[in-house]
């Protein structure tokens, strides 16, 4: 198992794969673990713990934790 305290593009590379899995993203696959500024890993590692922590979610969830992921991307 991973230690994902860390703030590392490896830990955020399989925190984005864990929540594309889990969430059956259809546009998964234009999410990547570089898009997301480091600095905001604990975000991201929330994020993560509320999508393993549940079972199914409706799709008003999963447009709040999209519209989250969105807000976490880089700027540039």
């Amino acid at each position: 198992m991973m230690n994902l305290t860390d703030n590392s593009l490896e830990n955020a590379e399989y925190i984005i794969d864990q929540i594309k899995t889990k969430l059956r993203m259809a546009s998964g696959a234009a999410l990547s673990a570089a898009q997301f500024d480091l600095a905001l890993y604990e975000d991201l590692k929330d994020i993560y713990d509320l999508v393993k922590s549940k079972p199914h979610f409706s799709v008003s969830e999963m447009d709040a934790i999209v519209m989250e992921l969105g807000r976490l991307r880089k700027t540039t």
